[in-house]
Formats: structure tokens, sequence, C-alpha cells
């Protein structure tokens, strides 16, 4: 493995915090989903809460660990694969934190009998955003293992665009729904698989990454 830091353990330290950050908010977003999904106000509140502030404390952890890679990194040429990675990454992080907003924000008004199908997409969704966080540290640490990584990310991606297709075409058969129903529930479902689509991206730009630094 190549060494892209010199003082590897502060800065590897730092861009761990980053990512167990992005992995909580990951998480919180299942459970806020969850929660909106039960009917569950109280608690869906406190969960969106808990993303937006982990939101804020993972721009702040970025924006350290930016400013310290120019000092700190030990191959030059890879820093700006670096920072592209860090940026990329928060992207992920900013469409979890959109969503739940937007859930906030619009109330969309979920079928009860698509409730399981519309949490399994939140699943695969996150799963492959949790795959991304997985990747990015084998990137730093272990690089041989990037690879399986992407192909779950990739995976869990697929599974989120079968089920948000699942999703689409039961909504629109619904003669009971307005078209405006339709639309609106659907775009909710667009917003969660953004979220693998993005983690896809990710793992595309580390897949390029890993085969520079191995070369």
């Amino acid at each position: 493995m190549i060494t892209l830091f010199k003082r590897t353990k502060e800065l590897e330290g730092k861009i761990d915090e980053f990512l167990d950050v992005l992995m909580q908010a990951a998480l919180e977003f299942r459970q806020a989903i969850k929660y909106y999904v039960e009917g569950n106000n109280t608690e869906f509140e406190k969960r969106e809460h808990s993303v937006d502030e982990l939101e804020g404390r993972a721009d702040g952890l970025r924006r350290e660990v930016e400013n310290r890679l120019y000092a700190e990194m030990l191959l030059p040429e890879a820093r700006g694969d670096v920072l592209a990675l860090l940026e990329n990454s928060d992207n992920v992080l900013n469409l979890i934190a959109d969503t739940v907003v937007e859930f906030s924000i619009e109330s969309p008004e979920i079928p009860e009998e698509l409730n399981l199908q519309f949490i399994g997409l939140v699943d695969e969704s996150i799963k492959a955003a949790e795959e991304m966080v997985s990747m990015i540290r084998s990137y730093f640490k272990n690089i041989s293992s990037v690879r399986d990584h992407i192909t779950k990310i990739m995976f869990h991606e697929k599974e989120s665009d079968r089920i948000g297709e699942t999703l689409k075409r039961s909504i629109f058969k619904r003669q009971e729904l307005h078209l405006s129903h339709k639309i609106h529930i659907t775009q909710f479902i667009n917003y969660i698989q953004q979220i693998a689509d993005e983690a896809e991206d990710v793992g595309d730009r580390v897949s390029i990454y890993t085969i520079k630094r191995m070369v």
C-alpha cells in the first residue's frame, strides 16, 4: 500500500471521524423515515434534528481535513483525488439531509399498504451509502478490499432501482389516487434512489483513484 500522508494517524483520524459522522447520519435517516412511515412524528422530528446536526459537524470536519491535506499529503499528485473524494462523499450526506427536510416540509402521504416496500427502498439506498463509507475507509487503509465494497454498492443501487420501479408502477396503477398525489410520492422515491445513485458515483470515482494508486 502506498502511504498518502506524512503524519498518518492524525489526519486519518480526522477522516475516520468524518466518515463516522456520515455513517451515523445515514443510520439516523433510515430511522427517521421508518418513524415517518409509521406516523410517529415525535421520533421523526428527533431524527431529523440529529441528521441536521450531523451534517453541520461533517461540513466542519471536511473543511478541517481539506485544510490539512495541503500540509500533510505525502503524494501531492493524489491530493486532488482525495479532495474530490471528500467532496463527493459529502454530497451523499447533503442528499440525505435535504431529503429528510423535504419529508418534514411536504409531508408526502404514503399509502399504508406500500409502507414495507418504501422502507425496503430506504434500506437499500442506505446500505449503498454504508458500503460507500466502508469503501472509502478501505481506500485509505486496505486498498485491496476496495473492489469488494464497490461491488456491494452496485448491488444495493440496483436493488434500490428495482424497488423504486416496482413502487412507481404500483402507485400509477392506483385509480383512487389523484395524479398530483402519484407524482408527489414518486418525487420522494426519486429522492431516496438518488442517495444510492450518488454513492455509486463515488464508487466509480474511487475505482479510478485506486487504479492510479496501484499503477
